[in-house]
C-alpha cells in the first residue's frame, strides 16, 4: 500500500474494523485521484472538486450501507460537456451481532451466528457468567453493564448489525434497549413471552420510547418456526434477523412466486 496520508488513514482504519471507503477518479480530469470517507470523520484527499468531493462523500455513505463497489459518473465542474467517472470501493468489516445475557442459550445463538459470518460479542454485567471459558467461539466476552457498552459502540452500529436482548432482566434489558434505538442497528431482537413484553413496553414507554422505537422491536423474538431447543431457536432466531436485513417477510419459497433470490 503506497504511503500517502490516504492510505495511511486506510490502513489504520482497516487495523481498527473500521469502515472507510475509497473513492478514485478513474476517467476524466485529475484520473487517479482518491477520496477517503470515514463514518464519522472527515475525509481525507480530494477529487479535484469540492463539489465532486461533497457529491461522492454523500454517495459513498450508501456504498458503505450496502458493502457493494459502485460506478457513478458526475459532471466535471467548470468543463462543459466533461464528465468525471468515480469508483468507490467500500471496506465494510463483518456484521456485528451483540448479544446480551451470558446465559446458557446464548452459546447456541453464538455459534449458529459465526455460521452465518457475524462477529460476536457477548455482553453481562455479571462477572461469574461473561467468560470467554464459557463463550470460546465468540469473538469478544465484555463484563459491563449492556447499556453501558451500547452507548460506548453506539456509533459503530449500522443497518447490517444485530442486537439480541436475552438478559430477561428488566434492570438490564429496559436501559440497554433505550440506548439501541437511538443507533442505527438494523434489528433489534428481545427475549420474552408477550406478557413479558407488554410489561417491557410499559416500562419503556415509561423511559421515553415512542410508538416508532416499540415498532423497531422484534419481541418475541425469532420466527415462528416451532423451535424447542436452544439450537433451533437460535436458527429461528438468525433467520429472522436475515430476513429483517432483506426486507423479506420469511414467508416459506413454495408459497412464493417468482425468482428465487
Amino acid at each position: 500500500m503506497p504511503d500517502t496520508p490516504v492510505f495511511r488513514a486506510m490502513e489504520e482504519a482497516l487495523r481498527a474494523r473500521a469502515p472507510v471507503a475509497l473513492a478514485t477518479v478513474i476517467e476524466g480530469p485529475r484520473t487517479g485521484a482518491k477520496l477517503l470517507v470515514r463514518p464519522g470523520a472527515a475525509t481525507l484527499g480530494t477529487l479535484g472538486d469540492s463539489g465532486l468531493d461533497r457529491a461522492v462523500e454523500s454517495d459513498a455513505a450508501a456504498d458503505l450501507d450496502s458493502g457493494t463497489p459502485a460506478t457513478r459518473t458526475y459532471a466535471a465542474d467548470g468543463e462543459e460537456g466533461s464528465v468525471v467517472c468515480v469508483f468507490v470501493e467500500p471496506f465494510v468489516p463483518p456484521p456485528l451481532i451483540v448479544i446480551l445475557g451470558a446465559v446458557a442459550f446464548a452459546s447456541a445463538l453464538v455459534g449458529v451466528a459465526k455460521a452465518i459470518g457475524f462477529r460476536v460479542v457477548v455482553c453481562d454485567a455479571r462477572a461469574a457468567f461473561a467468560t470467554a471459558q464459557r463463550f470460546p467461539v465468540a469473538d469478544e466476552v465484555v463484563n459491563t453493564r449492556p447499556d453501558a457498552y451500547l452507548s460506548s459502540i453506539g456509533d459503530m452500529l449500522g443497518p447490517k448489525d444485530a442486537l439480541c436482548v436475552l438478559t430477561h432482566d428488566h434492570k438490564f434489558d429496559v436501559p440497554a434497549i433505550a440506548v439501541a434505538l437511538r443507533t442505527r442497528v438494523g434489528y433489534i431482537g428481545v427475549l420474552g413471552s408477550r406478557r413479558t413484553h407488554e410489561k417491557r413496553r410499559q416500562l419503556l414507554s415509561e423511559a421515553g420510547v415512542g410508538d416508532a422505537g416499540m415498532l423497531r422491536l422484534h419481541a418475541p423474538i425469532g420466527l415462528d418456526i416451532g423451535s424447542r431447543t436452544p439450537g433451533e431457536t437460535a436458527v429461528a432466531i438468525c433467520a429472522e434477523i436475515i430476513a429483517a436485513r432483506n426486507g423479506r417477510a420469511g414467508t416459506p419459497l413454495r408459497d412464493t412466486t417468482g425468482a428465487i433470490q
